[in-house]
């Protein structure tokens, strides 16, 4: 057999390090472990994630998958160096996603793809999606961590995330039951969430503020800190509510599009809603955003959840029973609307959103 030639191209070579991915994965096993519950026992490593539906306890469910990122939020993760957080923005984007069907979200995988792999950035990044699954009450059975140097630039990275849930049969969002004069709750957000952020980052230029700058709108915070507040993560609260009562007839995770886009997506055709925006209370950050880009009120409601990053429609005589759920579960509903017949447009607004 001919001698090797130690001077031919390499892997590392042309940029891709099997050595940093291996480290990275016995980094993070201690966090994946953190995340485990019933139905997910397994070591990540192997070929694929494993899952016992039988030992979560369901008996005839019904799968429901969703898959998201957290957009341009991760250039600012990025550009401050701040990775530990953008791993429950991850984890949030899905999981809300699979709650709004009365799904119970069982477990998730990600999706990391960057141009160098430095092990304890992706350590940070994986911590926040264990943070996430912790929050969630779903395990963490598995990923992929790929290098492409030619696509990403230096350290530069972008997330993906896949969440799996279930549901009893019978039992899934929205209800037919729907109705003219049900009762819509909002619940609150922490911030911006994951979108808008190619807007918040025009905006943030147009500021011209650097991110380690002070924050105009949260004392003690950084702006960069402060714009990286993770998504709240809404499952454990609205799974105890549902569990609570029989009177929630559709959830809607207020994400890209706001209000106009996304109340729309769980109501039948022939309904609609009216909402009040008085009766929201935007936190700080959306009156900086607003003031400092110019941005409308129409602007801002399709754009951001402008402080409501989920809402509940009970039905109106259950509307008291829900709120008392929500409330015992941690949560502070606040009534912001009714459902109605629909008109020329599906969400109609009175009132206006507090943002000065």
């Amino acid at each position: 057999m001919a001698a090797e030639n130690d001077k031919g191209m390499t892997y590392a070579g042309a940029g891709v390090d099997i050595d940093a991915g291996n480290a990275m994965v016995e980094a993070i096993k201690p966090l994946v472990r953190a995340t485990r519950r019933p139905g997910a026992d397994a070591e990540i490593g192997g070929f694929g994630g494993l899952f016992d539906l039988k030992a979560a306890g369901f008996s005839d469910p019904i799968l429901v998958a969703a898959n998201d990122g957290v957009g341009t939020k991760v250039k600012i993760a990025i550009d401050t160096g701040r990775h530990d957080t953008i791993g429950i923005d991850l984890v949030a984007m899905c999981v809300n996603d699979i709650i709004v069907q009365g799904a119970e979200p069982l477990f998730f995988l990600d999706y990391l793809a960057t141009g160098r792999l430095v092990p304890g950035i992706g350590a940070d990044i994986v911590r926040g999606i264990a943070e996430g699954c912790r929050r969630a009450g779903c395990a963490l059975i598995g990923g992929e961590t790929a290098e492409m140097p030619g696509l990403y630039s230096g350290e530069d990275y972008d997330l993906a995330g896949f969440a799996v849930g279930a549901a009893e049969r019978g039992t899934l969002l929205p209800r037919e039951e729907l109705a003219a004069g049900d009762v819509v709750l909002g619940l609150p957000s922490s911030g911006v969430h994951s979108n808008g952020y190619s807007l918040v980052r025009r905006i943030v230029v147009a500021s011209g503020l650097p991110y380690d700058a002070p924050a105009p709108f949260a004392p003690g915070s950084s702006l960069g800190e402060a714009l990286l507040e993770p998504t709240r993560i809404y499952v454990k609260p609205l799974l105890a509510a549902l569990k609570e009562t029989d009177g929630i007839r559709a959830l809607a995770h207020i994400t890209g599009g706001g209000f106009p886009d996304n109340l729309p997506r769980v109501l039948p055709g022939h309904l609609g809603i009216a909402m009040d925006l008085d009766a929201v209370a935007p936190p700080p950050v959306f009156g900086w955003l607003a003031a400092t880009g110019g941005v409308a009120e129409r602007e801002m409601l399709r754009t951001f959840n402008c402080g409501i990053g989920m809402v509940v429609i009970a039905a109106a005589d259950r509307a008291d029973a829900v709120r008392a759920a929500l409330e015992k579960a941690g949560e502070r509903p606040v009534a912001i609307g009714r459902v109605t017949e629909r008109g020329p447009e599906p969400v109609t607004f009175s009132g206006r959103l507090a943002l000065a």
